[in-house]
């Protein structure tokens, strides 16, 4: 192909282009951080209640277990920027509003963490959009 069938344009990154890998590796440091959490828990370095994996209750156990192992491999995920971290990320996400959200009963009440997985979403689906709105070609 000559020089001069190579659009310019084309070759440019947006703004959303260029600011998404590095929004999906905050989101993946904090999937890292979240993880470590879910870590503490099970090891029982933190003397508290539910802290220790041998006294949490059966569906703790499991949330906590399924969560210490999914964070960090979305985390990974998220800051190579596979294709994969996002979907991992969304099942923990799921997960955890599930979690707090839908059985406060059992896991307690905690809304900053369903409303700043929402946030995630909307931010990431917003980016996914404008990338693909600024690769579609000009309609005439």
């Amino acid at each position: 192909m000559s020089e001069e069938g190579v659009d310019a344009a084309a070759l440019r990154l947006n703004l959303a282009e260029a600011a998404f890998p590095w929004f999906l590796r905050v989101v993946a440091a904090y999937s890292l951080m979240f993880g470590m959490t879910y870590w503490v828990r099970l090891i029982g370095y933190y003397d508290g209640a539910l802290w220790r994996f041998d006294t949490m209750p059966v569906e703790w156990q499991v949330a906590s277990a399924t969560l210490a192992v999914l964070f960090p491999f979305a985390g990974i995920g998220l800051w190579m920027t596979a294709s994969w971290g996002p979907v991992i990320w969304f099942l923990c996400a799921v997960g955890e509003v599930t979690m707090f959200w839908g059985f406060p009963e059992i896991y307690g009440h905690r809304p900053m963490i369903v409303v700043a997985h929402a946030l995630v979403a909307a931010l990431y689906i917003g980016f996914r959009l404008a990338i693909y709105f600024s690769r579609r070609p000009a309609r005439r």
